[in-house]
């Protein structure tokens, strides 16, 4: 027996995992990038289905997180919670990116799957 952890075989030809990686880095300028990412790719490439739903539904939360941090601001809560989400964003779709491209699923924590 071999100690050695088995390399998982990556998912989606290579141009399905390029698409899914771009679909989680476009998350670095907002939710349309995956968004469009997601609707053109969908039917045709299904790595890109799979990555593109995550990648949006973190949008979307990322999205919400800053509506609440918006709104907290007159109170002082919102001015911590922006730029912890803003450094979380940028660190979550540069890992999702690069587990994509590894033709690996990514899945975010603390996502709300609004798109099923």
């Amino acid at each position: 027996m071999s100690d050695a952890p088995s390399n998982p075989t990556p998912t989606g030809s290579s141009e399905e995992r390029t698409w899914a990686m771009i679909a989680h880095l476009t998350g670095l300028i907002g939710f349309v990038g995956p968004l469009i990412v997601w609707l053109v790719q969908k039917d045709k490439m299904p790595f890109v289905d799979d990555q593109g739903k995550e990648a949006l539904n973190f949008q979307l939360t990322v999205l919400i997180a800053y509506a609440v941090a918006g709104a907290t601001s007159c109170f002082g809560v919102g001015l911590v919670v922006f730029p912890v989400v803003f450094v979380a964003n940028v660190v979550l779709c540069i890992m999702g990116g690069l587990k994509a491209n590894q033709g690996e699923s990514y899945r975010y924590p603390l996502t709300l799957r609004l798109i099923k």
